[in-house]
């Protein structure tokens, strides 16, 4: 009797103490992230630094396009690398992979010397290079509202899934609010904080539950 009276007190307070603090500790809604686009295009025919190919299929990757200019994107790096890839980045199927056009890669390397190394480990953080009529081409099948600038550049970062699915808000907010969502501003601190590591927060959570479901919970996502 009295075990079942501490089950219902659980459920009575605790647990919407519980669900209060999961939703109030980011701003989205959805309990599964909503898809913005679906299968985007695979990139394996674009080679980082080292000559390798990467690919989306399978790794939950954030995706940017950083454009020609690279150093006037240095600032926003340092702050996806902080918030975003600093807590993501030993999950065993996370990625981060930035798009540049050809013949920036002493860009990169110089970027790479400089800075980023000084943060500490880059591992799953790739820069790939493509010509501009295939990041144009690309960026166009993502059937996106935002636009690329003329050096095939956005500040916005862009979650996709395994399954190569753009994923974001699409929807409305707790207010009821209509609210759409497809990419990250690199620029705003509180936009990655507040937004996208709680949308992250989802990606890892489907793919925990996924694992389980499958009897492979000890498995890295």
């Amino acid at each position: 009797m009295k075990m079942k009276k501490n089950i219902v007190l659980f459920v009575l307070f605790v647990l919407p103490i519980v669900a209060y603090l999961f939703f109030a500790s980011g701003v989205n809604s959805f309990i599964s992230l909503p898809t913005i686009t679906k299968d985007i295009p695979e990139i394996t025919s674009w080679k980082t630094l080292d000559n390798k190919q990467v690919k989306l299929t399978n790794k939950i990757t954030i995706l940017g396009f950083i454009g020609s200019d690279v150093m006037k994107h240095k600032g926003n790096f340092f702050n996806l690398y902080e918030i975003i890839y600093d807590k993501y980045k030993d999950f065993k199927d996370f990625q981060v992979i930035m798009v540049l056009p050809d013949g920036t890669q002493n860009q990169v390397q110089e970027l790479l010397k400089l800075d980023i190394k000084k943060l500490g480990t880059h591992k799953g953080w790739n820069f790939v290079f493509a010509s501009p009529n295939e990041i144009t081409a690309f960026y166009d099948k993502l059937h996106l509202v935002g636009k690329l600038d003329n050096t095939l550049a956005t500040p916005n970062v862009f979650i996709v899934d395994k399954k190569r699915n753009l994923r974001g808000r699409k929807g409305q907010d707790q207010k009821g609010t209509p609210e759409y969502k497809e990419g990250y501003s690199t620029i705003y601190v509180s936009d990655l904080y507040n937004k996208m590591m709680d949308d992250m927060k989802i990606i890892i959570y489907e793919y925990r539950a996924a694992l389980k479901k499958n009897h492979n919970a000890t498995r890295e996502i």
